[in-house]
């Protein structure tokens, strides 16, 4: 996929923002056009785009089409439609830290220069989108080099969630580094957890691995554990949507699960993320506020053409859970390998103060 066109992208032509429909894989490929920042936030919110960094340049692009919108307002009127934009998008989904990140930054660009004018301000916007767009593909270059390092020639990876070219703007965080290791000419190979209620991994991750080449099989989440006790598995790799100052990482439901039946059996577990994603104002994953999204992504799954559940069943569905710092091998970032203990060394690496 890299290279034909990216998960997020701009069209200069008609000024307006692309993305590929995700909940349409592995069906068809479909590429939906937006030209207001509310319908980017519906994409965001209904996961026509789905994946932290991906997320939040979206969220930046949307930001920028908000003010092309705004452009021809009063100043005043100006700033007060961009923070309603702003507000909209970053209430599409509350976990995950890129989105926040990217508004602010955004946000923080048009401030930097309030004596400019409204049209001024929205071309400047643009072309922090663009930056924010173009360095996280580099961000991913750089995470998937460190990453590969951690492989080694004849590894299965068990693999959770979707985290490749389709998460990010291209490219990708955990999925990224497997198709480094896989074009360095390491022999890998990877089981693939399907990824409930939203099936991720069955959808998407596979689709990708077979763009790639890379050998994969699928696994319902409830293996994973067998395949790990038995051996068979010789790294766990998964992605993050935010990730606080002691190393605990919120991540799709199920990563917690995983991450247990991995420690248990003396199997490395690393989480590969962009600085972007960690929450260093957060002390702990216990502060991490969790998506629960609509009972109808469980219920409505069917067998042979039928409903599986009790008519008027009812049913809980968290978008993600949090692992604990104590069940991480490492974590994984466009600045490095980081270990334990995560309170010093995830600041010390990423510069915080």
């Amino acid at each position: 996929m890299a290279g034909e066109m990216r998960t997020v992208q701009w069209d200069p032509e008609r000024h307006q923002l692309r993305m590929i429909d995700q909940r349409l894989l592995p069906e068809r490929l479909e590429v939906v056009s937006y030209q207001s920042a509310e319908e980017v936030a519906d994409a965001i919110r209904l996961m026509v785009v789905r994946g932290a960094p991906a997320i939040g340049a979206a969220a930046a692009y949307g930001l920028a089409l908000a003010a092309q919108r705004a452009s021809s307002a009063g100043p005043e009127q100006f700033r007060r439609e961009l923070e309603q934009a702003a507000a909209r998008l970053n209430a599409a989904r509350p976990t995950a830290v890129n989105l926040s990140w990217a508004l602010r930054r955004m946000l923080a660009a048009a401030g930097s220069m309030e004596a400019a004018s409204p049209a001024e301000q929205a071309a400047v916007l643009l072309e922090e989108a663009h930056r924010i767009a173009d360095e996280d593909v580099a961000t991913n270059m750089a995470m998937a080099a460190f990453g590969a390092e951690l492989i080694d020639d004849g590894d299965t990876i068990l693999h959770h969630c979707n985290t490749g070219a389709l998460a990010t703007v291209d490219w990708g965080t955990a999925l990224g580094v497997i198709r480094a290791a896989h074009e360095q000419g390491k022999n890998v190979r990877v089981l693939v957890d399907e990824t409930r209620p939203r099936l991720q991994g069955a959808r998407l991750t596979a689709w990708e691995l077979e763009q790639y080449g890379i050998p994969y099989e699928i696994i319902v989440d409830g293996a994973a554990g067998h395949f790990l006790r038995t051996g068979q598995v010789q790294k766990v790799l998964f992605g993050a949507d935010r990730v606080a100052a002691n190393g605990d990482v919120a991540n799709k439901i199920g990563t917690y699960m995983l991450a247990l039946a991995a420690h248990e059996n003396r199997v490395p577990v690393y989480a590969v993320f962009p600085s972007s994603t960690a929450d260093l104002s957060l002390s702990s994953g216990d502060q991490i506020p969790i998506e629960e999204r609509d009972e109808a992504e469980v219920l409505g799954i069917q067998y042979h053409g039928e409903p599986v559940f009790p008519r008027g069943a009812k049913a809980r569905n968290p978008a993600f859970d949090v692992t604990p710092h104590e069940l991480i091998t490492a974590l994984v970032t466009e600045k490095g390998v980081i270990y334990p203990p995560f309170t010093e060394n995830l600041a010390r690496c990423l510069g915080a103060k």
